[in-house]
């Protein structure tokens, strides 16, 4: 069964397709990939299917299921850029927000709800700064941080806008570990990526896009040189032969 399915999903914006008949299928317990030029529509895709912008048209599926029926089961993490860090806010009380979405905000946060915290922020090696404003973080502890909400949530689905973007090396790897294991829990992972280099020994399936979909499957298959080319054009990279 697919986690995502998208059947059709046009975006427009100012009269100009920014997303044209996309037919997505990210198929369960992967570690998935979304790889395009910039401007490609990756982040408008990740969007248009949690409802966080409007389509044109097209259906959007969440295991055969609408999004607002399977809200619960999905988590999301937006760039980091696109959050005000400077916020006055703890570690351990953005981590807290990730209850929210199943217990509701006037809902009490119990021992166990508090546990759950502290166990999300030992998964993500952050424990010992739990009480430290977000503010004080560096970039890559701040996304490790959102990961540690979504952690939380315990969805079956985590969806995430370029998470290794302005990283250091060491989070990287912490944060390319934690996806990994979170497979092997049967979790999907769906992962909008830049780094080409790095597509073969972090991800399982990808997804070629560039306004529409170019291919995908299984990396294996479809990470080519040639499905590179359809996706960038004369704006691909220096690439070595795969």
């Amino acid at each position: 069964m697919n986690s995502l399915e998208t059947n059709g999903l046009s975006v427009e914006y100012q009269g100009l397709f920014v997303l044209d008949n996309i037919n997505l299928c990210i198929p369960e317990h992967t570690l998935s990939a979304i790889v395009g030029p910039n401007g490609a529509g990756k982040s408008t895709l990740l969007k248009a299917s949690l409802n966080l912008i409007n389509k044109k048209s097209g259906e959007v599926f969440f295991w055969n299921e609408s999004f607002e029926n399977q809200r619960k089961n999905v988590a999301y993490i937006p760039q980091r850029s696109s959050v005000d860090w400077d916020f006055p806010a703890r570690v351990v009380d953005v981590v807290l927000m990730g209850l929210y979405i199943h217990k509701g905000l006037f809902k009490r946060i119990s021992k166990e709800n508090k546990q759950e915290v502290l166990n999300a922020l030992e998964r993500v090696g952050l424990l010992e700064f739990q009480n430290r404003q977000i503010s004080q973080l560096s970039g890559g502890q701040q996304q490790r941080v959102f990961i540690a909400r979504a952690l939380v949530q315990n969805p079956d689905l985590y969806i995430m806008d370029e998470p290794f973007a302005g990283v250091d090396v060491q989070s990287e790897h912490a944060i390319l570990q934690i996806l990994k294991d979170l497979v092997v829990e049967k979790k999907t992972i769906l992962v909008v990526h830049h780094d080409l280099d790095t597509v073969k020994d972090y991800f399982d399936y990808v997804v070629l896009l560039n306004k529409e979909i170019k291919a995908q499957g299984s990396v294996k298959e479809i990470f080519t040189n040639e499905n590179l080319r359809k996706t960038y054009g004369s704006l691909i990279p220096n690439f070595s032969e795969l």
